[in-house]
């Protein structure tokens, strides 16, 4: 029988006015919870609470929006969070701040090599996904050895569980950006030796 190493759910911040209006941003300080975003997490923070979700450890990106959402979700679990910045959210570079929208007319030739090489291209300023997914695996790994023998929750951005669910899964670089991540929902990977596995992905509560 396979012995797991460590569990860790994946909890994605709430929603804030940058990500209902769809904007790529990588301000740590802002925005803030918005109310909805508030509601997500009550509701996700619910849902853990009920499923009687054994959490040793609860983590936090160190991003305004996730420190809030995981202030809610501590308060229903009853559990401290640890605050870290090896799982912030994506550096956007040039397009921090912009809609899609306003990138296709901005900057429509930097976006057109972006669709052309999704692993290796990005603007000034930014990071590519292939740097993502380093950081983010790396960042992971020392989690998962940190805590072996236990189950965690991380509260961090929609982009750094796309990384971690491609990486699980050996999802070609070029589709990562298909998997689906929305605000306040989560996602569960069980890390063993050597490899890892789904068990869920993007869940939101009723």
């Amino acid at each position: 029988m396979f012995r797991r190493k460590c569990k860790v759910t994946f909890i994605c911040h709430g929603s804030t006015i940058n990500s209902e209006e769809n904007r790529f941003y990588d301000d740590e300080s802002h925005p803030p919870l918005n109310e909805n975003g508030k509601i997500e997490m009550e509701k996700i923070s619910k849902w853990l609470r009920a499923k009687g979700l054994k959490t040793d450890v609860l983590y936090s990106c160190s991003a305004l929006r996730c420190v809030q959402s995981s202030r809610i979700i501590s308060q229903y679990l009853n559990a401290d969070y640890k605050v870290i910045d090896s799982l912030r959210s994506r550096k956007a570079g040039l397009w921090s701040g912009l809609t899609f929208e306003q990138i296709e007319v901005k900057y429509p030739s930097e976006l057109d090599k972006y669709h052309s090489d999704r692993k290796n291209f990005w603007v000034e300023g930014g990071e590519n996904t292939d740097e993502l997914n380093k950081r983010v695996s790396a960042a992971l790994s020392k989690l998962v050895e940190e805590n072996v023998g236990k189950r965690i929750i991380i509260v961090t951005h929609p982009e750094v569980i796309q990384s971690a669910v491609a990486t699980a899964l050996s999802i070609p670089v070029e589709n990562q950006f298909k998997i689906y991540i929305p605000q306040g929902s989560a996602t569960q990977i069980s890390y063993y030796q050597g490899w890892s596995s789904l068990v869920y992905s993007a869940y939101l509560p009723l």
